[in-house]
């Protein structure tokens, strides 16, 4: 089994997914959401719209989203009755703070040190999806296209 993470540009909310690639197609196990703490929430918005942060308070930003992420990973997986050990790895999009694949030079940030997700979880993290699309000369969603041809 493999855990999805992302979190879309309108920062509702972490959204979460259980997901088993064992069969002849995925199958979803379980999914939970976890809502943003209002003031994590309130400085993530207003870094995405422009405030300025030094690359202190940016790292600590970073290591904030990362410790959001694992404790609701985590939490799913207590509710949920998983054992980490079933998790083979965890894949974290990260929030998203800026994406302009269009601009010269192309350029997106996602926030969510997996660093921090896989020490507060365990699991092995994998993230950092969109900066390497978008430095191949792609749009910043390289998972979608090969889900799609996976699955349909």
């Amino acid at each position: 089994m493999y855990l999805g993470v992302m979190s879309g540009t309108s920062m509702d909310a972490v959204d979460l997914a259980v997901v088993d690639f064992n069969g002849a197609r995925p199958s979803l196990v379980t999914t939970a959401s976890s809502a943003w703490p209002q003031g994590l929430l309130e400085r993530l918005r207003a870094f995405a719209g422009g405030t300025r942060l030094d690359a202190h308070a940016v790292a600590v930003l970073d290591t904030e989203v990362g410790l959001h992420i694992a404790t609701a990973i985590n939490t799913l997986l207590h509710d949920s009755a998983i054992a980490s050990g079933a998790i083979h790895a965890i894949g974290s999009h990260g929030q998203t703070v800026a994406h302009a694949p269009g601009e010269i030079p192309p350029t997106t940030l996602q926030l969510g040190d997996a660093n921090v997700i896989a020490e507060a979880t365990g699991i092995r993290t994998i993230n950092d999806f969109r900066r390497r699309d978008v430095a191949a000369g792609g749009q910043g969603a390289p998972l979608a296209p090969a889900f799609h041809a996976a699955t349909l």
